[in-house]
């Protein structure tokens, strides 16, 4: 099958001045338009200086002083707005290139063959991506402007002073052709240090992705010298490269400089002769200064270009030789044709896959599989199952032999029918950054945008996308997700309502039920299970200085205390906590935190609790420094009288807390109003989840089981209200972090297997695609695929773990890159050969 002939050549077969031809020809028009008036304006102020001088002054003409000055400042004024076209130009057609550059270097890279991602680092690929072609861009938005705006200068202002003298303007040229020659010689050991610049930054670049990437190791390892070693024997290899090529950069620029300041001299020389001996007018000499010494601003500006031109070429060329390869694959069909739909028969024959260095990865495999058979590849690490599975869906390329599916051989087909027939779960799927349902609508929408769909066509259904994730174990996940989103004020108002509505069902059917698990919140109790800054203010703080952690050092706050007459006994109750913890625990050598879990203090604070006890022996409590009445203060109002039992709460203070709760309503109503979001059952709170605004109240335990006995009571009132499926939806828009952080590997592998699932492909690639779940969810996945996808989807599976595969159609056993036996896995066994072998001795080795 051929290569459609509409495609150009490969992106690192064009030259760098490629990207100059194809930008923007019609701005580089109006461009070169823009730049020969300018050059004409910046002429005529030379002209003008001496028509001041010869005629205005020397005449003592008024109105020609007046006249000159100001088409002397009409020109300043063009010239200067036409310069600042032209760079906006410049700039526009320099970013406009570096985009596209961009554009067509990242859709390159991505149609690379795995081999070369196998040895990319990915710090290399960001690094070329993002900082070396910038170096392109900006030569691009110069390539023309800067060159063409310089020389037509340059001829402009010499032929300028050979109009005002042919002499001098001889003896200005002369210092040229040495700047010619020792300019280049300098900036050609500036390239080299450049390139050497480039590579030494490039390995840099690998080194930190590699430690940022491994970083569980280096914790694991502590080897936090040895990555700091490696890591400043490469900066300081770097900082030298760096030092030598800016070196030479500065003898560029003092060199160019130089030879600006010495013309000066010789002309003042030559110049200042003439006019004495009447041979030069003063007007022409003045005019002459102002040319020469402009004639070196294009020149300074060429030998930037120059730097700028040598630069890119640099970093250009480095990236294009980086990237240097082609596809491995066709992308797509060469004539236009419907998307090819396969059966799913597979067949190889003597299939080969041999890496550089002659190493066989596989070596004559030959397989039949059946349309809709359940096939599984089994066989000790290293037997080439991964890499068949790989071939098979065109992730690698065999090097020898045939594969096909429906007689198409895999090689020859383009990769959007492979993509079009096949859904691939890795052992460690990759997660994109997004949302969860972005990720599990990722094959789906890739295929649609292969083949130009847009709207909702093609796109699966809520219901379908709810269906797939309770097949594969995701359905409590996404659940959760949705009940622990926070909604932001005045968004989702509708939903906000019924939430509120939930809440009231609840209570009203489940808080006699669920008193013992759940402390509900009510305004005329007090609350075990929240601490006392909690009971006092009951609200969520709209205003970070009201947050618990940070009232003991709030004026309002401590003004407020004192008013209600709470202060000193809260003080005395936090000297009560810290002596009694500090009585119990001082003899325990090295406590861990488990020590303190019924203490408000924790484990890093007790070094200074256990200091102010000492010194609550020896003082008064009213005499206490404001620091160490601070201290206790923040005891006193972290305790919580549910979880922290090693003191009790006096009922007197209780009733004095909740006298307060009031009161503090009361003070925060009239002098930081709307600072707190009070508790009411009427109310939906915006600080909290959609699970605490339904709850409404504190658990007093972690049990999973009493967690999980409440989900299922605030589900069947989700139900009932018809908003299961919009806090499903909620679920499904939850941020899953960089790669998939914020979730679990089961939950990883999960959402990998529904992406697939939800494709519906006529064959599926498994591997190892269960290793990273649990028994019962293994077990789930297993059944899904023995019942649903048998017969309807061809499904070969990598497996590990061979007590999963006794209901496989096929079992194909995989040893050095060899398939040594294939059949049922009764029939295997009862021949007692390798299979047998791997069977009985995992179960030794178990």
């Amino acid at each position: 099958m051929k290569l459609r002939p509409d495609i150009p050549d490969a992106l690192y077969k064009r030259s760098l001045f490629s990207w100059v031809w194809t930008s923007n020809l019609k701005l580089q028009g109006i461009l070169l338009i823009i730049i020969v008036v300018t050059v004409a304006v910046r002429v005529l102020p030379l002209e003008m200086q001496k028509k001041i001088i010869n005629q205005a002054i020397s005449l003592k003409r008024l109105d020609l002083l007046l006249m000159y000055c100001g088409y002397y400042l009409a020109c300043v004024v063009a010239a200067s707005g036409l310069k600042l076209a032209i760079n906006a130009l410049q700039n526009y057609i320099g970013q406009q290139s570096l985009t596209d550059l961009r554009k067509q270097l990242y859709a390159h890279i991505l149609k690379l063959p795995m081999s070369f991602f196998r040895k990319a680092s990915p710090g290399m690929v960001v690094s070329s991506l993002i900082a070396e072609v910038a170096n392109t861009g900006e030569f691009v938005g110069q390539a023309i402007a800067v060159p063409v705006t310089n020389v037509l200068t340059l001829f402009a202002f010499a032929g300028y002073l050979f109009y005002l003298n042919p002499l001098m303007a001889v003896i200005s040229m002369a210092l040229y052709p040495i700047a010619i020659l020792v300019i280049p010689a300098l900036q050609k050991r500036a390239n080299a240090a450049n390139k050497q610049r480039v590579d030494t930054g490039r390995q840099l670049s690998t080194l930190i992705s590699e430690t940022v990437s491994g970083i569980h190791e280096v914790h694991a390892n502590a080897s936090f010298r040895l990555e700091n070693k490696r890591f400043g024997a490469m900066a300081d290899k770097l900082f030298k490269v760096r030092v030598v090529w800016n070196l030479y950069k500065f003898a560029i620029k003092v060199s160019n400089n130089f030879f600006q300041n010495l013309g000066p001299f010789v002309l003042f020389l030559v110049g200042g002769y003439l006019a004495i001996n009447g041979r030069f007018d003063l007007g022409a000499l003045v005019a002459f200064l102002s040319a020469n010494e402009k004639l070196y601003d294009p020149w300074k500006e060429l030998m930037d270009f120059y730097q700028t031109y040598q630069d890119a070429s640099v970093s250009y060329e480095r990236i294009m030789e980086y990237f240097q390869g082609d596809p491995e694959f066709i992308e797509e069909p060469a004539d236009p044709r419907p998307p090819l739909v396969l059966a799913g028969a597979f067949s190889a024959n003597n299939l080969v896959m041999e890496v550089p260095g002659g190493i066989q990865l596989l070596k004559g495999v030959s397989l039949d599989i059946a349309p809709g058979e359940l096939t599984a590849l089994v066989g000790f690490s290293g037997s080439g199952k991964s890499t068949l599975a790989l071939c098979l869906c065109q992730n690698l390329k065999y090097t020898g032999g045939q594969a096909t599916f429906d007689g198409n051989d895999i090689d020859a087909l383009p990769k959007s029918d492979i993509a079009d027939n096949m859904g691939v779960v890795s052992q460690h799927p990759f997660i994109f950054e997004g949302t969860i349902r972005a990720n599990l609508l990722y094959s789906i929408n890739a295929r649609r945008e292969a083949h130009g769909v847009t709207g909702e066509d093609g796109l699966p259904t809520v219901d379908e996308i709810i269906a797939v994730v309770q097949q594969v174990g995701l359905f409590a996940d996404i659940l959760r997700f949705g009940l622990n989103s926070v909604f932001k004020e005045g968004k989702k108002e509708n939903l906000v309502k019924k939430v509120v509505r939930v809440r009231e069902a609840y209570h009203a059917g489940h808080a006699e039920s669920l008193a013992d698990w759940v402390e509900f919140f009510d305004p005329t109790q007090y609350l075990y299970y929240s601490s006392v800054a909690e009971n006092i203010v009951f609200g969520t703080p709209n205003r970070d200085d009201l947050a618990p952690e940070n009232l003991p050092a709030n004026p309002f706050f401590i003004g407020f205390l004192h008013d209600a007459g709470l202060k000193m006994l809260l003080v005395q109750t936090g000297a009560e906590l810290a002596a009694r913890t500090v009585d119990i625990l001082k003899d325990v050598p090295s406590p861990d935190a488990t020590f303190f879990e019924q203490s408000p203090i924790t484990v890093d604070e007790f070094e200074a609790y256990r200091d102010l006890a000492g010194r609550l022996g020896r003082v008064r409590l009213h005499k206490l420094s404001p620091e160490d009445e601070r201290l206790l203060l923040t005891l006193a109002l972290r305790f919580t009288p549910g979880k922290h039992t090693i003191v009790g709460l006096s009922h007197i203070l209780e009733g004095l807390l909740l006298q307060g709760r009031a009161m503090f309503a009361e003070r925060v109503a009239s002098d930081l109003p709307g600072a707190v979001t009070f508790l009411r059952r009427k109310d939906y709170l915006y600080s909290m989840t959609v699970m605490d605004n339904i709850l409404f109240g504190r658990l007093k335990t972690t049990s999973a089981k009493v967690v999980d006995q409440i989900q299922k009571t605030i589900v069947s009132l989700l139900i009932e209200e018809d908003m299961l499926e919009r806090v499903l939806e909620i679920g499904l828009d939850f941020q899953v972090g960089s790669m998939g952080d914020r979730l679990s590997g089961g939950q990883r592998q999960k959402v990998a297997l529904a992406r697939a699932f939800l494709k519906e492909p006529p064959v599926l690639i498994l591997d190892e695609a269960t290793a990273a779940l649990d028994n019962a969810s293994q077990a789930r996945i297993q059944n899904l695929l023995e019942n649903k996808w048998r017969g309807r989807s061809t499904v070969i599976a990598v497996v590990h773990r061979l007590d999963t595969i006794k209901n496989y159609d096929k079992v194909a056993v995989m040893k050095a890159g060899r398939i040594v036996e294939v059949g049922s896995y009764a029939d295997l066994m009862d021949k007692k050969g390798m299979l047998y072998e791997l069977v009985y001795g995992a179960a030794a080795r178990a």
